[in-house]
């Protein structure tokens, strides 16, 4: 049976690699463009800014853009009169026709790698149900009305959106109901990108992001019924414990503060395994909980002081109210001899920008803390990617797999699992296909970019030697058949079936 995501390689020899696949993605353009395929064009001309090697260096591509008055000299050999040497398209319009080629070839690119993941995977991402046939229409559909928003063509992205949304269904089959995601988040786009001829988009999405109350329900039953989360947590304290073994006075500054779950869970757990451990007893914990809202860890402090009380533990929460932006040093409270170690869970990719400054600024802090131990968790994904299409398909393949879980953990019809999607990974895909700049939040990257980050900032890779041991915890939670844990340079990875979800590492200060 095939997957919605098997499409036929549109780089092998013969008319049929220009076909189907390529028809459907030029036709937002073809209209505005009315040029000759780009796939056609990279065969005989190296210049072009959408060669494989320079897909992913902005710099290359502004390099590329810049040179209007050497491209045009080349098109006398061409045949193709829209690059005439009388330089008379303008240079704004001339670099929309080559950010376009660029596009393309990024949702091409990106359809090949997600197919070849896919395939790789066997049998394990088969669309379950009937009606096959429209699932693979689905994609496509996706795939144009993406690049019909990425090259700012309103009039067929609305078109393409209406059809979408008669297709995807939110109590739909899996792969429509993450499709009816994707639908909300292109919609959002469209309604804040600029005509041809300027740049980027708008502003931030001008709509409201889910009421509290709900994102807080959807979290809890995210926490409760995902591993994602609990995963993190029970390496991260796993570690913690490590790096705390024959030291009594110990300090934890937890980033984001355990996402805002009200009950405090990962700590709890933590209290409780350090008081109950043999050997040398704890003399003095302090927690740092960081965080924008104060009331919040307030709460979550109060709840953890009185189970550390119970336990006969001394117990301190201190609370810092401030984003990761702004930290500094001196914000914390440091005691001499305490031993330091750093939780971040899900945090850190909030901070990535599209310089390197607020990232590095926020390390620095953090190293300049002195720390034992970070804990760094987080989605292993490039949501981060500098072009939209590129980003847009590789977040199709994650949260495609994400749904998938929960098809399988889940009946159809049960309001939890519309919830968790609705409220909370809709959020996410929304946050990354609809917003652009200081709005788009959700930045996630792969541990390879991570490890790059971490070490620039001074901080050295710890390996993660605990396989068998979260396996063991797997098995207890009683995650469904089809997750799996796998140990990757280091690094410990949650994954559905063979696709990564989340991915645990170990960093020491240097």
């Amino acid at each position: 049976m095939t997957h919605p995501f098997h499409i036929p390689s549109v780089f092998s020899a013969g008319e049929k690699s220009n076909g189907m696949i390529v028809d459907n993605l030029n036709s937002s353009t073809r209209n505005c463009y009315p040029v000759p395929s780009p796939f056609r064009l990279a065969s005989s001309y190296s210049w072009l800014p959408f060669h494989p090697s320079e897909t992913r260096s902005p710099k290359r591509l502004k390099q590329a853009q810049s040179g209007d008055e050497t491209i045009g000299s080349n098109s006398n050999n061409s045949g193709y009169s829209f690059l005439g040497t009388n330089n008379s398209w303008d240079r704004l319009q001339f670099r929309d026709h080559i950010w376009t080629y660029n596009q393309r070839y990024l949702a091409i690119q990106a359809m090949e790698e997600a197919t070849t993941v896919m395939m790789e995977g066997g049998q394990e991402h088969e669309v379950k149900e009937d009606g096959n046939g429209d699932e693979v229409k689905l994609v496509h559909q996706l795939l144009a009305c993406a690049e019909a928003v990425a090259c700012r063509d309103k009039a067929h992205a609305s078109t393409l959106l209406s059809e979408l949304r008669a297709n995807a269904l939110v109590f739909g089959t899996s792969f429509q109901r993450v499709a009816s995601c994707f639908v909300q988040g292109l919609s959002d786009r469209l309604a804040l990108v600029q005509p041809l001829g300027a740049v980027g988009v708008i502003g931030p999405s001008a709509k409201t992001m889910a009421a509290t109350s709900e994102k807080d329900e959807a979290l809890h039953l995210v926490y409760e019924i995902c591993p994602q989360i609990q995963f993190g947590h029970f390496v991260a304290n796993a570690l913690i414990m490590e790096a705390f073994e024959g030291e009594g006075f110990v300090h934890v500054v937890d980033l984001g503060m355990s996402l805002g779950l009200p009950q405090g869970h990962q700590w709890r757990r933590l209290i409780e395994s350090l008081a109950n451990r043999a050997g040398k007893p704890i003399s003095r914990l302090r927690i740092t909980g960081v965080g924008d809202c104060a009331e919040r860890l307030q709460a979550i402090g109060y709840e953890l002081e009185l189970y550390a009380r119970s336990l006969g533990l001394n117990f301190e929460f201190l609370v810092l109210e401030s984003n990761l932006e702004n930290l500094k040093t001196e914000h914390f409270k440091i005691l001499d001899g305490e031993i330091i170690v750093i939780n971040s869970i899900l945090q850190l990719h909030r901070v990535v920008k599209e310089s390197r400054g607020a990232l590095n600024s926020v390390l620095q802090t953090l190293h300049e803390l002195s720390p034992k131990l970070l804990v760094l968790v987080e989605q292993e994904s490039s949501h981060n990617g500098p072009f939209f299409l590129g980003r847009f398909m590789e977040a199709l393949h994650y949260y495609s797999a994400i749904f998938d879980s929960l098809d399988t953990m889940l009946p159809k019809y049960d309001t939890r699992r519309a919830k968790m999607e609705q409220f909370f990974f809709a959020e996410e895909i929304k946050n990354i296909v609809s917003c652009e700049g200081p709005a788009r939040v959700e930045r996630h990257e792969k541990i390879d970019q991570w490890r790059r980050r971490m070490s620039r900032a001074g901080f050295q890779a710890m390996p993660v030697k605990m396989i068998s041991q979260t396996k063991q915890w797997l098995g207890k939670i009683n995650a469904c058949e089809g997750y799996t844990i796998m140990e990757e340079k280091g690094c410990l990875v949650l994954g559905w079936k063979s696709k990564p979800i989340i991915a645990a590492s170990c960093w020491r200060w240097s």
